[in-house]
């Protein structure tokens, strides 16, 4: 079974794009100049590719619009998989960009006579909610997060919170708000992502583009 409509590759604004036009590049797939254009304000984008669009969404937004079948193909950071966890997508390969790591941070003071292993309690403020507690609760921590979408390095130093866990690639923000890192919960890559149900509907487009991106990633 097929569709006719055109297939859409969800992409993730910021620092990820950057890393990622190489990759496209190499996969063969030209957005239109618009889609360069960081003043402008069009999210979805023609490609080279007839059949093939581009839209460009928030990071967290990407796993959304694949999961629920808006768009069959999409870039997501593995820390948004691991937060989402939607049973609808599938992740087959590591594009190794994007590097960076999710930690638990607190202040630089308070480090010095911390220790982790004795915690039983803790709060921390994060974007990262069902991550946060998933990894405190298998090391027998009770942890109360406090949901934020940003700035979280302010949260310790204003009494929101003692602790934050975080996205850190070169930790200058955390030094430069007198954090630290003091626990590492994992590694964070991008990963091309696919919805189940299209792959089993669309197989025929889709596959094709798993194996252009597989090569990419095994020629860079």
């Amino acid at each position: 079974m097929s569709t006719n409509r055109p297939l859409v590759l969800a992409l993730p604004k910021g620092r990820i794009l950057d890393e990622l036009i190489p990759v496209l590049e190499r996969v063969g797939i030209a957005p239109e100049p618009a889609f360069f254009d960081k003043k402008a304000r069009q999210l979805r984008f023609a490609t080279d590719v007839q059949g093939l669009d581009i839209i460009r969404v928030r990071a967290f937004d990407v796993a959304t619009f694949v999961a629920y079948g808006a768009a069959q193909l999409g870039v997501a950071g593995a820390d948004v998989l691991m937060e989402f966890d939607y049973p609808a997508i599938y992740a087959p390969i590591d594009l190794g960009i994007g590097y960076c790591r999710l930690a638990v941070a607190e202040p630089t003071a308070q480090a010095r006579s911390d220790d982790p292993k004795r915690w039983q309690h803790v709060r921390v403020a994060t974007k990262f909610p069902n991550i946060a507690r998933r990894y405190f609760r298998a090391r027998g921590v009770t942890a109360e997060c406090v949901k934020l979408n940003g700035a979280m390095e302010l949260a310790p130093g204003l009494g929101l919170s003692r602790h934050i866990v975080d996205l850190v690639s070169t930790g200058s923000t955390l030094r430069a708000n007198d954090l630290v890192e003091v626990e590492q919960i994992a590694e964070i890559t991008s990963r091309l992502i696919v919805n189940r149900a299209a792959l089993k509907t669309e197989r025929q487009a889709l596959e094709p583009w798993i194996a252009r991106f597989r090569e990419a990633v095994d020629a860079a």
